[in-house]
């Protein structure tokens, strides 16, 4: 009768390093189909790239969630151009979500992009700046970090004008806040810390994704995530976490318990930090309790195809 709980741990291994491998490949070029091109988080030990996310329609990279440290060569990697990207959405401006972002601007130049670029993010606080301020601290043409790249801000000759816009929600609120013939995004304000943080859902191509970013896990985040094809959620602490942790991320359980109530098709821990790695029999165990559905690690460069509609 003992023996029952070491098997069910074995065999929870044994599914977690399936899940790990089985989901590696490359993206096809056909229809829709996510990439993760930053699964870790801030730590340079754990060898991933921190936080970003692309979605690629046709053999395209559309959107781009979150720039963190790393995130520019995988996005090389992958084979993107940012002259075909729609749209950048930044979950929260923490060095390991948004670091990466003005390299990804100065390579720009040599694709010769020229229509504006979208770029949403969180309003500011006292300790953050808003989106706007953000992108301005970047390339201002007079005060700017990068100030030799400010025609980025106005759209010069030889250049394009990055569009900066601060998603302004009350708590628990939902809101369509961009929409063009090809998709449409939908956001929700969400608790990590003394952070402004925003989650992400994503409408392309008769499907649906969702990005928890940072987060307790609070909010209308399941609303969000309802019914998507993929739900990425942020697997950066683990069960039974405590204190300033748990106030700033979300334990698998938790994790579990949103996607149930969302129904989601598929669920991607991503953000994967080196107080997680090697913790994922249990945090199966923990998500396996409340969700059955697929459950996956991702890894740097994984791409999942939602080919079909």
């Amino acid at each position: 009768m003992q023996t029952f709980p070491v098997v069910r741990r074995l065999l929870l291994g044994i599914a977690a390093v399936w899940a790990v491998q089985v989901q590696a490949a490359e993206c096809m070029g056909q229809g829709i189909e996510l990439q993760v091109l930053g699964s870790g988080g801030p730590e340079m030990q754990g060898k991933r790239a921190s936080s970003s996310y692309l979605i690629w329609r046709d053999g395209k990279a559309r959107v781009l969630v979150d720039s963190g440290g790393g995130s520019a060569l995988r996005f090389g990697q992958a084979g993107a151009q940012m002259a075909d990207l729609d749209i950048v959405l930044f979950t929260h401006l923490h060095v390991d979500h948004s670091a990466d972002f003005p390299a990804l601007v100065k390579s720009s130049y040599f694709e010769h992009r020229r229509r504006p670029l979208p770029v949403l993010g969180p309003p500011g606080s006292e300790a953050f700046p808003s989106i706007i301020d953000f992108v301005r601290g970047l390339f201002d043409e007079k005060h700017g970090i990068y100030r030799y790249l400010s025609d980025y801000l106005t759209g010069g000759e030889s250049s394009y004008a990055i569009q900066p816009r601060e998603i302004k929600l009350k708590p628990g609120e939902l809101a369509e806040v961009f929409a063009d013939a090809d998709f449409k995004v939908m956001a929700t304000p969400v608790t990590h810390g003394r952070v402004p943080a925003v989650a992400w859902r994503v409408e392309i191509g008769g499907h649906a994704l969702a990005f928890s970013g940072d987060t307790s896990g609070d909010g209308a985040l399941a609303k969000l995530a309802a019914r998507t094809d993929i739900f990425v959620a942020h697997n950066a602490v683990p069960e039974g976490a405590t204190g300033i942790e748990r106030k700033l991320h979300m334990p698998p359980s938790v994790i579990g318990e949103i996607a149930k109530a969302a129904s989601v098709k598929k669920l991607v821990l991503s953000h994967r930090m080196l107080r997680t790695l090697g913790q994922e029999p249990r945090t199966l165990e923990s998500i396996a309790k409340v969700y059955t559905g697929p459950t996956v690690f991702a890894d740097d460069l994984d791409c999942f195809g939602l080919r079909g509609k």
